[in-house]
């Protein structure tokens, strides 16, 4: 397999993973944006926002590692070393979006929210 079959196939892993996550994520980070935000059309911005660097991060990570594939070498370990950057990267944009969300909650209604 070659070197460019091999980068791209971890890209395409990598952005699968992504989307993954942005599927799963859109909609309780939706409703969180409604709340914070006050309408729907703000939300809908932050959440289109979200989602883009939450797809992008991972995608720009993955590309700056460039696999080496030599006769007898296992290509698994150089996709590995791909999605592990791109993974690192969807964990630091996850990690940050849930930072900065985190600092606008107002910490009074946190604190009064019922539990479920």
């Amino acid at each position: 397999m070659s070197v460019t079959a091999v980068f791209t196939l971890g890209l395409l892993i990598t952005a699968g993973i992504a989307l993954l996550v942005v599927i799963y994520l859109k909609r309780p980070l939706q409703k969180v944006l409604i709340d914070l935000c006050g309408n729907v059309e703000r939300a809908a911005f932050w959440t289109a926002f979200s989602m883009v660097a939450l797809t992008l991060s991972p995608l720009i990570l993955a590309m700056t590692y460039t696999p080496e594939v030599r006769a007898g070498s296992p290509l698994v370990l150089e996709l590995a070393a791909q999605l592990k950057w791109g993974l690192v990267g969807l964990l630091v944009a996850v990690v940050i979006l849930g930072w900065v969300l985190s600092r606008f909650i107002p910490r009074s209604q946190a604190a009064h929210s019922p539990q479920r």
